[in-house]
């Protein structure tokens, strides 16, 4: 009997094809590994810390985005959106093509999307970044919660002592926590959406879920 390979192995498979055509690698043909996996849509994000909360997210609901014809992708910043568009909508693979983007990047997105027959309400869109989103669904109290049990306590309090982030609002203080060391704001991308209550989701996320 033949062996039969996990959609998620084969979706993130895909996605890591993708994403060496995009930067310019070997890639094979692009076409080829969308029919395998059985991707129909496509979910482009600017980076590996909105891919955490999505994921994260979607573990919650029970949802398995692979096995439903979905691939997550981040694209590494805003600006790559036109490439990923135009390899995985139309002219290229034909995928629906959904995107999570902040405010300031939006622009990025309307023009990449359309252009590759995507419609404007599928760009969900975050008031400054998901980040803010997340903290401010939450409470920055609870927050701060977060980072006492995941370690981090010790780091926020030396953060807050810094003259440079003396006296800015709480808010504004836990999202640029989460940005000064590497790889904290990927794991905190999913501890956040783990610590929402079933209410608290921010709508961006929420409806990028809803929409899939």
């Amino acid at each position: 009997m033949e062996a039969q390979t996990c959609p998620m192995v084969e979706t993130r498979s895909f996605r890591d094809e993708v994403i060496g055509w995009v930067a310019g690698g070997p890639g094979g043909s692009a076409g080829e590994p969308a029919s395998r996996p059985g991707v129909r849509t496509a979910v482009l994000l600017e980076g590996l810390s909105d891919l955490a909360a999505v994921e994260a997210l979607a573990a919650r609901r029970g949802r398995d985005l692979a096995a439903e014809g979905v691939c997550v992708v981040p694209m590494g910043g805003a600006m790559n959106v036109g490439r990923y568009a135009d390899l995985l909508g139309q002219p290229g693979l034909g995928l629906r093509l959904v995107g999570l983007c902040d405010e300031g990047e939006r622009r990025f997105y309307d023009r990449g999307l359309q252009r590759a027959g995507a419609r404007h309400g599928d760009v969900f869109v975050c008031v400054t970044d998901l980040e803010d989103e997340l903290i401010r669904a939450l409470g920055t109290a609870r927050v701060e919660e977060v980072v006492r049990a995941e370690d981090d306590f010790r780091a926020w309090r030396t953060f807050l002592h810094q003259p440079a982030h003396r006296g800015r609002p709480r808010q504004q203080q836990l999202r640029r926590f989460l940005g000064t060391k590497k790889g904290r704001k990927i794991r905190y991308g999913r501890i956040l959406v783990e610590a929402l209550d079933s209410g608290q989701v921010p709508a961006p996320l929420d409806d990028l879920l809803a929409s899939l």
